[in-house]
This record gives C-alpha cells, structure tokens and sequence, in this order.
C-alpha cells in the first residue's frame, strides 16, 4: 500500500511540473462544414486545453504530501 501511493504521488508531482513546463495542450479536428448529396465539406480547427498554474502547483503539493505520508506510515 505504501508503494501503490508514492507511485500516486510521484505521478502528481511528475504531473504538476509538466503543467509548469508545457502550458498547454494543442490539437486539431475534422469538422463536417457542410454536405450536400454525397459531397462533404469538412475543415481541420486547432483547438487548445490550458492548464492554470495554480494546477501545477497543487499538483506538486499534493504529491509531496503523499510521498511523505507514504514514506512515515503508521508505526506496528
């Protein structure tokens, strides 16, 4: 169990400064503009997913505290 959550928290630390490295996300879509009989019409649209920075920084949060909790445990 121990392991399982470093391995969360690890992800949300990897997560968080990822989110600082790459501001956003980019990619493009195929979107039918019109159709007339057999004939299609489509055009490609660059849409974007940003990630605040706020994110980011409670992502690493988040991760610290997990690895750390992860790392003292409960004593037997």
């Amino acid at each position: 169990m121990k392991n399982l959550i470093s391995i969360v928290g690890l992800i949300f630390v990897i997560f968080g400064v990822s989110t600082f490295a790459y501001k956003g996300y980019n990619y493009t879509t195929q979107e039918q503009v019109a159709k007339i009989g057999d004939i299609q019409i489509t055009a490609e649209r660059e849409k974007s997913i940003y990630f605040p920075p706020v994110l980011g920084g409670l992502s690493v949060g988040v991760g610290i505290v997990l690895i750390v909790v992860s790392r003292i445990g409960r004593p037997k």
